[in-house]
């Protein structure tokens, strides 16, 4: 269906966007995990680490149940840097799915304009025979026959 070249950028942009989503959904573990680690170490009010990981993802996600609250400075400055960094990965996710939605749709519309291609060079070499045949008629012809005919 494509050609050699073609068909390399395709493989690639398809692992691309694979692999981006991936890469994403690891960035997400990493900030929440690394998130949770924090608040652990600087929230009173986080006494396991599954509190902390628990307020990191309420804080990154911008859910904030109210279960556990930041109540130090500190605490507070690091749940700035987990929201913002919460609200970039969350966003790099989401457009990592929907870059994936994209790239079906944009593979079948390729699909049909390589059919729709393909369809018209094999009408336009059917016409480039056609054209061949009459040109050897035309030869072929007495040239009293090709006047008479104009």
């Amino acid at each position: 269906m494509y050609s050699g070249p073609m068909m390399k950028w395709q493989q690639r942009k398809h692992l691309i966007t694979r692999r981006g989503l991936v890469y994403s959904l690891v960035l997400c573990l990493l900030i929440l995990g690394l998130g949770g680690l924090g608040f652990w170490l600087l929230e009173p009010r986080a006494v396991t680490l599954s509190d902390g990981l628990w307020l990191a993802f309420t804080t990154a996600a911008t859910v904030g149940y109210g279960d556990i609250v930041p109540s130090t400075h500190a605490s507070r400055a690091f749940a700035v840097l987990v929201v913002l960094l919460g609200l970039a990965v969350l966003s790099l996710v989401t457009a990592s799915v929907a870059a994936m939605f994209v790239e079906t749709e944009e593979r079948q519309i390729e699909r049909d304009l390589m059919h729709a291609i393909g369809a018209l060079r094999a009408e336009v070499q059917s016409l480039h025979a056609e054209l061949r045949e009459l040109k050897a008629v035309r030869h072929e012809a007495p040239p009293n026959a090709a006047n008479a005919t104009r």
